[in-house]
């Protein structure tokens, strides 16, 4: 299992390269190696030599992002990836997590983004103050009055 965070927890004074190497216990050849396919996954391997500090929030939370991938998790946790991240970032990031899905990662996403939402999950859970109001496809969840009620009220 492997997770992210709402608010990115990059070090700062290490590379985007040393980011993802510093959670891996591979040979330095080998997670060299694969550090920078991940970094050219999100488009982020001309910037693998920039200090993680020195890159923009979206770049840091595609960092953020490969360095899970760093370990191979099955179990992908995402905690609000589309906070802050302008729309081309925020577009590789999600296509990025497809490519997941479509290999056979479970991803489970937290987001306030519904467009993001109701365009990349296969199965939508709504909370409503902490219970869970409805479960289903994205279509179930959108025309659900309930959740329609709690969100944008009568």
């Amino acid at each position: 299992m492997g997770r992210t965070f709402q608010i990115i927890r990059v070090f700062p004074e290490l590379t985007a390269l040393e980011n993802l190497l510093v959670v891996t216990t591979t040979p330095f050849v080998e997670a060299r190696e694969r550090a920078l396919e991940l970094l050219r996954f999100v488009k982020l391997e001309r910037l693998a030599g920039e200090f993680a500090g020195n890159l923009s929030y979206g770049q840091q939370k595609l960092v953020e992002f490969v360095r899970v991938l760093m370990t191979d998790p099955e179990l992908i946790l995402l905690d609000e990836p589309a906070a802050g991240v302008n729309r081309t970032l925020l577009n590789e990031l999600l296509s990025a997590v497809r490519t997941l899905r479509d290999a056979g990662k479970t991803v489970f996403l937290v987001e306030h983004d519904m467009k993001v939402v109701m365009g990349l999950c296969e199965t939508v859970f709504v909370l409503d103050h902490g219970e869970k109001l409805i479960e289903g496809p994205p279509g179930l969840i959108q025309a659900d009055e309930r959740v329609i009620e709690a969100y944008f009220g009568r």
